[in-house]
């Protein structure tokens, strides 16, 4: 045995050991306990708003959620909060919850549309400037997105880049259009870091296999990148859809402040009163926002952690 193969010998050797110790550290019964309290602690604030959303009004405002642990029989419940956040005349939440959805689906899956092109451009594609050009579009995530808007709606509503006419007269400098465009353009450069970070690990050989065989670009993309992407995809359609389900500062500002596209957390920041008589309402109106999240989460979940560590590091 030469002195290479022996060094590369201790080399594995001790990494084992160092996996083994790591496995051993993280399924003692010690972590375990640890890892469990954590959830638990985690946990009890979403348990008390859950418990306050259905407290009548007068309990939410003299006494905690914990007091209801002394009677757990559900005789001081009601389902008086839910019907007034859903029903109510001034608080109806439904056509605010249509509109998160028209505002949510286009802006998760136009970033996702165009970030997998360019990561493609940027992986597998040779041009002038390739590097420097990536870089350039890493580094504007840095940009902190209130520096932007001003600047970005001054484009919407002066020429040459319009959309009045589209957003429609009572939506004076916004609609759809724009909190689309908007979400759009701040998810790219997370999006397309991430998904280069994930294609540009698929071996090369594999891509050379398929030239060989005739594959062209398009073929190559479609029918190798894109079913070896799904778990990237999925974890940054996660991100992007809670993050654009939860926004507000970009629906409010390049909506125009027209309720007609309005998404639910304008609705929700209104929704304790103009004097906050109302604040009790609040819970309700959280955990209604919070149905749909929680179902896309735990269906895209097992794609989650492997499509995010995937595309944390450069290959």
């Amino acid at each position: 045995m030469t002195v290479a193969d022996s060094v590369s010998v201790e080399a594995v050797v001790e990494k084992e050991t160092a996996s083994s110790r790591a496995h051993k550290t993280l399924t003692s019964p010690w972590a375990s306990i640890a890892a469990i309290a954590i959830a638990v602690l985690w946990t009890i604030p979403t348990i008390g708003l859950f418990i306050t959303s259905f407290r009548p009004e007068q309990d939410v405002k003299t006494t905690g959620w914990w007091t209801v642990l002394q009677n757990p029989g559900l005789g001081g419940l009601t389902w008086a909060n839910y019907d007034a956040v859903l029903h109510g005349a001034d608080t109806d939440l439904a056509v605010y919850f249509v509109n998160t959805i028209v505002i949510t689906i286009p802006s998760v899956l136009m970033p996702i549309s165009l970030a997998v092109i360019a990561a493609y451009a940027f992986s597998w594609m040779s041009f002038p400037g390739r590097d420097f050009l990536f870089v350039a579009v890493f580094a504007l995530q840095i940009v902190p997105i209130q520096v932007t808007m001003i600047p970005l709606l001054k484009l919407y509503v002066q020429p040459p880049f319009n959309l009045q006419p589209l957003a429609g007269a009572d939506a004076p400098g916004g609609g759809f259009y724009t909190i689309w465009l908007s979400h759009t353009i701040f998810a790219l450069p997370l999006a397309i870091y991430l998904l280069h970070n994930f294609m540009s690990q698929i071996p090369g050989e594999l891509i050379e296999s398929a030239r060989v065989d005739g594959a062209g670009h398009v073929q190559i993309f479609t029918r190798i990148m894109l079913p070896l992407m799904t778990p990237a995809i999925a974890a940054f359609a996660i991100f992007q859809f809670l993050w654009v389900w939860n926004d507000l500062l970009v629906a409010l500002v390049f909506g125009g402040g027209s309720l007609d596209v309005s998404p639910l957390t304008v609705r929700l920041a209104e929704l304790s009163g103009t004097k906050g008589q109302d604040w009790h309402l609040l819970s309700a109106g959280a955990f209604v926002s919070l149905v749909v999240p929680l179902i896309v989460f735990l269906s895209l979940q097992r794609f989650f952690v492997r499509g995010l560590l995937a595309g944390s590091v450069k290959g």
